[in-house]
């Protein structure tokens, strides 16, 4: 059964049943139950036409679904609707589903967290993960989200800040987290500039273009991840980094500066130094000031402090840490790396040890436990 071909098409087929008037709640449901069909019958008899497979029997489950509940007796109407199986548009819902989902009768919260699980296949621990709360937390939000638009019409699109979110989360997913969905929130970023002149929405296709630049280079062979600094830049891909620098350029010459065109030109930064040594740190700096001010992020602060720390010397990046959480993710193995800087090993050594335990993902544990061993083995206790 190939998976990422259900993936992919699960928000064109969710799509279909909200636009023919389906209970957003409900129609998730009929989807899901057309899926699970689907892994039991297409490997013994595949369908011709995937998608309009799925459209007929999650209509059919929905229909189903829809007269068994007394409440929604008034929906039986739709029954003569029943599209006949047969080949399906080929139109991408994807994005406007995005929209449909940021609903203005939401909190953009629960919009962001409501469309990651349902539109972007995000499990609720990495919807939480990304918004640094518990999953419990998370999982209640959703499902407040899910009943706030049971039987709401979804005839009035959400804005295009809160789909902005949704696409840099995914995007986040896909780049650093277990899931591959990078490259999917890169199409779907340019389907958004295409449509909407947008410094923003420029500015995140941008920082998406940079950072995506840097894929080939992030991983060793062995799967290990290899730090920016360490990275081989003859291996990334310059096209993407020129299309970046240009798209940020006309969007920062608009003077309406946006937290995704602080974080591209950040990146551009990083991309326009020919070595980790030419990196212009003190810019740098200056553009997670901006980001500060226009996010007041605690994890912006944490990224900041590693600016200053390269800028102005580690005591310069520890002194940036205070009054910052440090349960933050990755606090831990900042203030690993602006020890061993400042020539404090035992501090640096227990604290990649303790990043290790609460890395977010495998590649990045088994990265810090590396760290900590390799301090280790040079006599650290």
């Amino acid at each position: 059964m190939d998976e990422i071909l259900l993936r992919s098409l699960t928000p064109g087929v969710l799509g279909i049943l909200v636009r023919r008037g389906a209970d957003f709640a409900a129609a998730e449901d009929a989807v899901q139950d057309a899926l699970v069909e689907a892994v039991r019958v297409w490997p013994a008899d595949p369908p011709r036409d995937p998608k309009g497979w799925l459209v007929t029997v999650a209509w059919r489950r929905y229909l189903d679904a829809t007269r068994a509940d007394a409440a929604r007796r008034r929906r039986e109407g739709l029954v003569d609707e029943e599209p006949a199986p047969g080949p399906a548009s080929a139109v991408d819902d994807t994005l406007q589903l995005y929209f449909l989902c940021a609903h203005p009768s939401l909190t953009p919260s629960s919009a962001v967290a409501l469309t990651l699980r349902a539109v972007g296949g995000l499990t609720t621990r990495q919807i939480a993960r990304a918004y640094l709360v518990p999953e419990a937390t998370m999982a209640q939000r959703i499902s407040r989200a899910k009943r706030t638009v049971s039987g709401v019409r979804f005839t009035r699109s959400g804005d295009v800040a809160t789909v902005l979110r949704v696409l840099y989360l995914v995007f986040n997913e896909g780049y650093s987290g277990d899931v591959d969905l990078a490259a999917e929130a890169i199409r779907l970023t340019r389907q958004l500039a295409a449509s909407i002149d947008h410094p923003e929405v420029a500015g995140l296709l941008a920082l998406m273009l940079l950072h995506h630049a840097r894929h080939a280079s992030r991983t060793a062979s062995d799967g290990s991840l290899v730090p920016l600094a360490e990275q081989d830049r003859g291996r990334w891909d310059t096209a993407s980094i020129a299309e970046g620098v240009e798209i940020l350029q006309k969007a920062l010459a608009r003077d309406r500066l946006g937290q995704f065109q602080a974080q591209a030109a950040i990146a551009a930064l990083h991309a326009d130094a020919p070595t980790a040594g030419e990196t212009d740190w003190v810019q740098i700096v200056e553009w997670y000031d901006e980001l500060a001010r226009l996010t007041d992020s605690p994890v912006v602060r944490l990224n900041r402090a590693v600016a200053v720390g390269e800028a102005d010397g580690p005591r310069a990046g520890l002194a940036a840490l205070v009054g910052l959480d440090d349960s933050l993710p990755r606090y831990a193995a900042v203030t690993a790396y602006l020890h061993e800087r400042d020539g404090d090993l035992t501090a640096a050594a227990r604290l990649y040890a303790e990043a290790a335990q609460r890395a977010l993902n495998l590649a990045e544990r088994d990265h810090l436990t590396r760290q900590a061993a390799r301090l280790h083995a040079r006599g650290c206790p």
